[in-house]
């Protein structure tokens, strides 16, 4: 199946995509759900975000990174195609390991408590920030990667 988007992507590319769009939306609306104090619809919205990116992360972005990106890095990383995932791959690693710990901070008594923080405002607003910063190297990894320059062979 071919790119639902103006692109020569990968239909599962442009899946991908979308869901990282919508989960990060989603993350956003949980700002407002936690506003109108729903703390628990919150708490289990913003948990499932984070546990549903792990597989997409780890099953897609991460080899597609391995097999097109990493042959390239560090020697190339002055170019976009190697940088800009490279960055996405960070900033996304630490969005996620940071999302994890706001789960076991908040959920469970996991984490030792010198180790727990208690403005809890804080570290969701990073967490979003990041998260949004996350997707916006995504979106401009599928335009490097299928629209900018000629498409990368199917996975």
């Amino acid at each position: 199946m071919t790119s639902f988007f103006p692109s020569d992507a990968p239909y599962l590319s442009d899946v991908f995509a979308v869901i990282e769009v919508a989960l990060a939306v989603t993350l956003a609306v949980g700002l407002f759900v936690v506003r109108r104090g729903h703390v628990r619809a919150h708490s289990y919205l913003q948990a499932s975000i984070v546990l549903v990116n792990i597989p997409v992360v780890l099953l897609w972005m991460v080899p597609l990174y391995i097999m097109f990106v990493l042959p390239g890095v560090p020697g190339e990383l002055s170019k976009p195609f190697y940088l800009v995932p490279t960055l996405m791959l960070f900033a996304g690693g630490a969005a996620e390991a940071l999302g994890i710990y706001i789960i076991l901070v908040a959920a469970t008594n996991l984490v030792p408590e010198q180790f727990r923080f208690r403005d809890y405002k804080l570290w969701m607003r990073t967490e979003l920030a990041l998260w949004w910063s996350v997707v916006l190297l995504g979106l401009l990894t599928y335009y490097i990667f299928f629209v900018g320059v000629p498409s990368l062979p199917p996975p």
